[in-house]
Formats: structure tokens, sequence, C-alpha cells
């Protein structure tokens, strides 16, 4: 009697476990593009043009001074000529060559303060890109599992994501369960009428100017 009590009790447990486990919804996963929805978005559209600005503003500047140390350079090479005249005695010569010797330095220091303003522009611009990135995805993060929420979602991927192997996580999708348009009206509920439509290529890498051009045959950056 014992043994049929405690069989019935453990059939029980087992009924009500399976009834429990029934009775869980079943899973709803959908899925976003979270690439799409940030290069698309009007603020993306805003910064990079901003960025893309500053960027040229910067290769102005580099422009500005290379012309500057290229001025340098012709002064110093009518210097050395002066200093390699024959004709000229040799107090105006000892003179030109001191003269040309600051410029010489001037030259140097202006090809170090080239460099360091390029480098300096290019880490400012990508931190600014790098932090204005990560404060969107959060942001755009936020809007999307809103959106999915609301539409019962348990899961949510981002089909954008590569794997360690370089491919999508996600291989196949069908378009049903992808809400990122929805997360897009979403988004754009709030854009203002003078917002970009359109940009060009995302500024992934802003190159803050190209390089000095400041040269002079003989003659290297002062360490």
């Amino acid at each position: 009697m014992k043994h049929s009590l405690k069989s019935l009790v453990a059939l029980a447990a087992f009924g009500f476990a399976t009834l429990a486990a029934s009775a869980q919804p079943a899973a709803k996963i959908l899925v976003v593009d979270m690439a799409k929805l940030y290069d698309t978005h009007y603020k993306t559209l805003e910064q990079n043009a901003k960025i893309q600005s500053d960027d040229q503003k910067a290769q102005e500047e580099v422009d500005k001074m290379n012309k500057e140390g290229n001025a340098l350079v012709e002064e110093y090479k009518s210097l050395n000529d002066q200093a390699n005249n024959a004709v000229l005695s040799a107090e105006a010569k000892s003179k030109a060559q001191n003269e040309a010797q600051k410029k010489l330095e001037a030259i140097q220091n202006k090809q170090n303060e080239v460099r360091s303003f390029i480098q300096n522009t290019r880490n400012s611009l990508q931190q600014r890109l790098q932090t204005f990135r990560s404060l969107m995805l959060e942001e755009i993060g936020k809007i999307a599992s809103d959106v999915a929420k609301r539409k019962g979602a348990t899961l949510l991927f981002d089909k954008a994501g590569p794997s360690l192997i370089g491919v999508s996580n996600i291989i196949y999708s069908d378009p049903a369960y992808d809400i990122t348009d929805d997360v897009m009206k979403e988004i754009n509920k709030d854009r203002p009428a003078g917002a970009p439509t359109a940009a060009p290529a995302p500024a992934a890498a802003p190159a803050a100017a190209g390089s000095p051009t400041i040269s002079l045959p003989g003659v290297g950056t002062k360490k």
C-alpha cells in the first residue's frame, strides 16, 4: 500500500511538473540590424558631417603650416647659398651661416609642430567618434528593446554583429521577425525637421589631414 501511495505521489508530481512546463509561453525571438539603425540615424548623419567638416579644417591648417615651413626652407636655402658664396667676406658668410642654422632649427620645429598637430587632431576626432558611437548604440539598443518588448519578444538578436570568425551570428532569419524598420520608425518620431536624411560614407576613421610636406635635402625631424 505504501509503495502504491508513493507511486501515486510521484506520478502526481510528474504531472504537475509537466503541466507547469507546458504552461510556459513559447519563446519569441526577434532580430534587428543595429548597424543599419546606427548608420542611418539622423544624429549619426549630423555627427559624420561635423567630423568631416572638422577634418577638412584640420587639413587646411596643415596646408597653412606646410606653406609656412616651406617658406622657411626657401629662406634657409638663400642663406646657405650666401654662406657658400666665395664673393662675400668671411664675416658676411659667417653671419649667413648662423642665420641659416637658425632657419634650419625653425624648419625642424615646424616639422615637429605639423606632425604633432596631425596626430593630436586625428586622436581627438577618433575619440569623439568612438564616444558618440558608444552612446548612440546604447540609445538605439534601448529603443530596440522597448519595441521588442511591445511585440512580446523574449529574445532580441542583432543580425549585424559578426562572430569570432567574422561572419554574422545569424545566418538566416525570417523577415517577418525583423523589427529594424519598426525601430527606425520609433527613432524618427523625434527626428527634427531639418535633420539630414542622407550622408556620405560613415566617418569611420577621420584622416585628420595627410602628413607634413616640409622637406629639405639632408634635413630630418628634430628628435
